[in-house]
């Protein structure tokens, strides 16, 4: 059995659900300009077809942050141990926990949190370390460095290097 769909229905189902269709006259476009769209757009079209962003102005420049001096209280030279994995999970002098990787270091006078720049004379390498430890107490070294800032200065396989200390401000 065939069954009529009614044109009404279809006309009210669309309605209902919001939509509704219009036919597009010549008129309702908003340029004249035809174009075959086979035919690759010249650059001229494409500019006169694109539709004109309202100009907005550009954001404001920000200066660049000034360089932190960081002034060099003292200087000093000696020898350098590190320390590491035996001790990572403990306590560190001030109450921080000992962890991988870090970049701390033990002396035996300096403030906790004194940053101290550390140069291997051997290779040249430096970094920065925070004094977050007491020691060494072994021989007469004058700095522990923490097993991460070893790596970075190259003095783990050696054990031991001659390093220059800068202390910073």
């Amino acid at each position: 059995m065939h069954r009529s769909f009614p044109l009404a229905t279809l006309a009210t189902g669309l309605f209902a659900t919001g939509f509704a269709l219009f036919p597009v006259l010549a008129r309702d476009v908003p340029t004249l300009d035809l174009y075959d769209p086979f035919e690759p757009l010249s650059s001229e079209s494409v500019q006169a077809s694109a539709p004109t962003a309202p100009a907005v102005a550009p954001p404001p420049a920000v200066a660049p942050p000034k360089p932190v001096k960081t002034l060099v209280v003292s200087t000093s030279t000696g020898e350098a141990s590190w320390y590491g994995p035996g001790f990572f999970g403990n306590r560190t002098a001030n109450g921080e926990v000992f962890r991988p990787g870090t970049m701390t270091a033990a002396h035996r006078t300096l403030p906790f949190g004194t940053k101290v720049k550390v140069t291997n004379l051997r290779n040249g390498k430096e970094t920065i370390v925070r004094i977050n430890d007491r020691g060494p107490f072994s021989g007469h070294r004058v700095i522990d460095i923490a097993h991460g800032a070893a790596q970075h200065l190259g003095l783990v396989s050696s054990g031991i290097a001659q390093v220059r200390l800068e202390v910073l401000r």
